[in-house]
Order: C-alpha cells, then structure tokens, then sequence
C-alpha cells in the first residue's frame, strides 16, 4: 500500500513538473524575455508586498498589546524577560527547522548571494524570515523589521526567476525587484525601495531595469496599503525656514560623525559577540543585556517607531512614560539627556539584538537613531535659547542622516525619509544633510555598514573588484598571437619583400638565430624602404635597421601590470618573451578586450567570473 502510494505521488511529482516544463516553453516561444520580466516583476511585487504586509501586522499585534493594552505602572520590569525569550524562540526556531541549510540574517547575505552564488536564495526565505524576525522584534528585540522583509522578497524573486529558468542578470533583476518590494511595502515607500535595490544591491544599473523595479516596487506598496490601513508615520508640516539653513548644516556634520561611531561601535559589537562559541551562550548574554537596558529605556524596546511618532506628534514627555524616570518628564533638560541617552542606548541595543542570533536589521534601528538624534539637536538648541527650530522637521531630517551614511545610499535616505513622513515639502534640507552625512561618512569609512564584513573577507564585489577578478583570471600565456611575419638580422626588405607586402599585421619582430627578440620594424617604414629611389635602402639589413621595442612582457607578467604597462606607454601592442628573452608572439589590447568580454558575458549569463 505505501509503496502503491510513493509511485503514485512520484507520478504526480513528474506530471507536476513536465507541466511547469510546456508551460515555460511555452512562454519562452510567445512571450519575450523583456515582456515576461515586467510580469514576473509584477507578480514578485505583489507577494513581496503581502510578506512585508504580514510581517508588520504578525509583529506590531504583539508589540502593540505589550506597549498600549497592557497597563501597569510597573510593566518595565517585564521588558527584562521578553527581548530574551523572543531571541531564544529564533534561535530555537532556526536549529529546529533550517537545519538543512544556513540561516542567514540581514542584507549583506543578500548582496554575497548576488555576487557570488548566482542570486540563489534557498526558498525558505520567503517565510522563515517573517517568521523568526516577527518573534525576535514582536518581543521587544531592538531591530528592524526591513531586513527580514527584503530578504523574503529577494527570496521570492529569486525562486520566481530560478523557476523559469531565467539567467544570472534575469533573477537578479527579479531578486532586486523583491528587495524593492520588501522595503515598499514595509515603509509604504516605493520610490526609497527602488532605489535601496538600485544603490545597495545591483552590482551594475542599467536604465533597462528600471522599468521593473518600479512596478515591484508601486504593487507592493499598494498592496501593503490594502491590508495595512495605518501610515507608517503621520506628519504635517508647512515646510522649511532658510534662516535654519544653518542649522542642518550643523547637523549633517554632527549626523555624519555619529554614524561613523554608529558603524564602528556595530563591528565592534559583532566581533565581541563572535568569540562567544556556543549559540545559546549568546542568546543568555544577549538577552540579559537587552533587557536591562529595555528596562531602564523603554525606548529602545522593538523597531521604535511608536516613539518617533510620538515625538513627531509633539508629546516629547513620552519619552519617559514607563519608565523608572517618569517623576522627570516635565523637565526639559531630564527630557533632553534621557534622548540623548537613547540615541546611544539604540545604537548598543540593535547591534546585541542581531549579534545575540535574534533576526532583524539595521534599517529601522537607523531611522530611529536618525531621528532620536534630530530630536536632540533642535530640542537642545530651543532649550539652550540659541534660536526656536522646528523640532519635527529636524527628526525627519535626522532620518535621512542616518540612512546615507551608514548605509551609503544618499538618494534612499532623501526620499525614505519624505515619503514615510510625507515630508515632501522638506526636500531642499533633506539633500543637504543626506549629503553631507554620506561625504563623511564615505571619507572616513570606505564600505557601509552593509558591506564592511564582506570586505574584510574579500567577498566584496564591486565594480572595480570585478574588472580586477576578469583580469586576474585572463592568463598571458593564452591571449599570445602569433601570426606574424618573423624576419632574422641579416634578412633584407628587398629579400622578404612578398611577406612583407602581403603581411596582415602591420609589425614585424625580427628575431635572431637563438629565438631571441633584437628589435621590432613597422610596415610602413619597410615599405618606405622598398620604394626608395636610393638603391641601397632595400638592401639594409635587418638588424641595422630595427629598433628595440619599448618594453618587452615577460610571460609571467600578470595581466593587470600588463594594461598598466599599455596605458602609461600608450600602445596597443607589445611583445611577448619567456626567462631567457626567446621570442614568443605579441600581446595585444583588442585581443585582451576580446577575452574580457567573453568571460562578463558568461558572467552575465552564470553570476560567476
């Protein structure tokens, strides 16, 4: 009977998949690969917008019950427990269920895969990521609910794009779709999500790939939008003063300085937490400390959002509601340092979240650090009596700070930070400060906070890591020519007139009896010879008339030292010789661009160099 039972499942298995076959065969005969991503675009938006949508609404019913519905003057002393138990369910969660494959946490396994596993996402992506992260953050752990979603939607495009069949670019296209995906729908933010994918996650951008990131990215924040009914933030403003102007320079500097310790402070972290062997031993040490500080600063309990609107809304004793320093809330100065305090405390609290195995990201930890430190700024300036600043546009303003130096990504921080507030009318102060937050951040630290450990690892594939990688893996020794006309010291141009007539190479070695380069000739000066009305120029020799060439390669040369070697003495060719200087062939640029392109066209087609 079970064996009856395993035929006929295997035989429902094979039908199942031999229709998946004729379907896409049949998609490929009538439907173009460009048309057939907009669809496939459109369908990764809208099951990225749903896991975005899920994940929000799984995690802010319990964190809502534990900060709104459950009322007790002295419910701080549970936020002791909660963080802890939340990063033991995950972990728990984790060892229990992907057991099969490895669990990664935030974006910068996303941007390994794509660079080095051919955009391959394992399917339980798309769901034990809301999964364990609704666990970790609906439980008080400070981290963001972003990373988990985008992972999902670059899990989703991934599995789409390996289903049909489609090649590296293709799935990786449709992954970045799901990444756009995940951050719209999450932050009802689709042109921040598209260009989180453009700026973080795309090796190359190309204008072609647009087109589907933005119906990723617009379908899922409408669909986000149907089934979260409630904006992110809620925020009216009238706009900016220039009499400010000044101001926001003064805090992108500061903003800037704070996300460089923002970065370091979170490597240090996790190299603290990686010298701690066993799993669960991070989990207790983790847990603990999260839950002191929770306690001491409810603020720092889950994403952080509820405090933001909360200051944005005005009511800035909020702060210190629940807290064992509640008796202080009316006073500014009490109000001022408890902020500044959080601003801290948030940047300790997110990174032991993440480090301790809890499943999170940096996304929602830097909005709220951003905007913590707004606060402080302007509140600090009102109070100190300098000048009366709109403290809520410096808390949007603080937002977008974050997000471009840490995370390197200027143009997601401006609009981010307009979109999720509906801060529009700020633009002008938001490109400012975002700007001067990702100079310095840049001019200090080389890689965000996203790619500092891939680059340490030398997993890191930029742009100018790749061209590096193509010509580390193109070998002299096989990009040699050889097809030109050799000419020896005593041959004269009269006597090797023919070849040199009809040579199709415009240089010629000449090449003693040993196999040794002497000298090189071009054609034109051969020519010139042979046609000359004094008699004697056609019979000169060879060896009296070559000239030595201006550097010689030697075969072990590698060929990055090679296009330098090119570049400063600008030429297109030169030639090759071994140890003993024997005459090999030439080297030349088209014959390595050549090369070039056709491992980036398999790179195009595989992900791999």
């Amino acid at each position: 009977m079970k064996k009856g039972l395993h035929i006929s499942t295997t035989s429902i298995i094979n039908k199942l998949f031999r229709g998946i076959a004729a379907i896409n065969e049949w998609r490929k005969q009538k439907i173009s690969n460009a048309n057939f991503l907009i669809i496939a675009a459109a369908v990764v938006g809208i099951f990225g917008g749903i896991a975005s949508s899920v994940l929000k609404e799984l995690t802010h019913e319990v964190a809502s019950f534990l900060q709104d519905d459950l009322h007790w003057k002295y419910k701080y002393y549970l936020y002791f427990f909660f963080p802890l138990i939340g990063i033991f369910l995950t972990v728990l969660y984790i060892r229990t269920f992907i057991r099969h494959s490895k669990f990664h946490h935030g974006i910068p396994p996303i941007i390994y895969t794509v660079s080095h596993k051919s955009s391959k996402l394992d399917f339980h992506n798309i769901y034990s990521q809301v999964i364990t992260s609704a666990l970790t953050v609906g439980l008080g752990g400070s981290a963001g609910l972003e990373a988990p979603a985008v992972a999902s939607g670059s899990a989703i495009g991934s599995n789409i794009g390996r289903f049909f069949g489609l090649n590296y670019r293709e799935t990786t296209l449709l992954l970045a779709c799901g990444a756009s995906a995940g951050i719209s729908g999450a932050f009802n933010s689709p042109i921040a999500g598209m260009l989180f994918a453009i700026e973080v996650l795309l090796p190359s951008f190309t204008i072609p790939a647009i087109i589907p990131l933005l119906i990723a990215s617009a379908l899922s924040s409408v669909i986000s939008q149907l089934i979260v009914k409630r904006p992110l933030f809620v925020l009216v403003t009238n706009g900016w003063s220039v009499e400010a102007f000044w101001f926001y320079i003064l805090l992108g500097i500061l903003g800037g300085v704070y996300t460089i310790y923002f970065s370091k402070l979170n490597t240090y972290i996790h190299k603290t937490f990686k010298k701690i062997t066993n799993q669960y031993n991070k989990v207790w040490i983790g847990g603990i400390l999260l839950g002191v500080m929770i306690a001491l600063l409810p603020s720092l309990y889950g994403e952080g959002y509820l405090v933001i609107q909360q200051l944005l809304d005005g009511n800035y004793k909020s702060l210190l509601e629940n807290s064992l320093f509640s008796e202080y809330q009316s006073i500014g100065w009490a109000l001022l340092l408890f902020a500044a305090v959080s601003v801290i405390g948030k940047s300790f609290a997110c990174s032991i979240t993440m480090n301790a195995g809890g499943n999170g990201g940096m996304f929602a930890p830097s909005v709220v650090v951003g905007g913590l430190f707004g606060f402080v700024f302007a509140f600090g300036i009102n109070l100190s009596g300098i000048a009366e600043l709109n403290i809520t546009n410096f808390i949007v303003a603080g937002m977008a700070i974050s997000i471009s130096g840490m995370m390197h990504a200027p143009l997601t921080g401006i609009f981010l930070a307009a979109e999720i507030t509906g801060g529009y009318s700020l633009m002008v102060p938001l490109m400012i400060v975002s700007a001067i937050a990702y100079f310095i951040n840049k001019a200090v630290l080389k890689y965000s906070i996203y790619t500092k450990e891939l680059a340490e690892q030398g997993e890191l594939v930029t742009q100018e890591y790749s061209d590096h990688e193509v010509l580390r893996k193109l070998k002299l020794k096989y990009l040699i020519e050889k097809d030109f006309v050799v000419l020896h010291p005593n041959d004269t141009p009269s006597s090797r007139s023919n070849e040199i007539i009809h040579a199709t190479r415009n240089v010629f070695p000449v090449v003693n009896d040993e196999g040794k380069l002497i000298g090189v000739l071009l054609s034109d000066y051969l020519l010139e010879l042979l046609l000359s009305k004094n008699p004697e120029d056609p019979k000169r020799f060879m060896k009296d008339i070559s000239q030595p060439p201006n550097k010689k390669i030697q075969i072990n040369t590698s060929m990055h030292e090679v296009m330098q070697i090119m570049d400063s003495l600008d030429t297109r060719i030169l030639p090759v010789v071994d140890a003993d200087n024997k005459y090999l062939g030439f080297v030349t640029k088209n014959g390595i661009f050549n090369k070039y392109r056709h491992i980036l066209k398999r790179y195009e087609n595989t992900g791999q160099l």
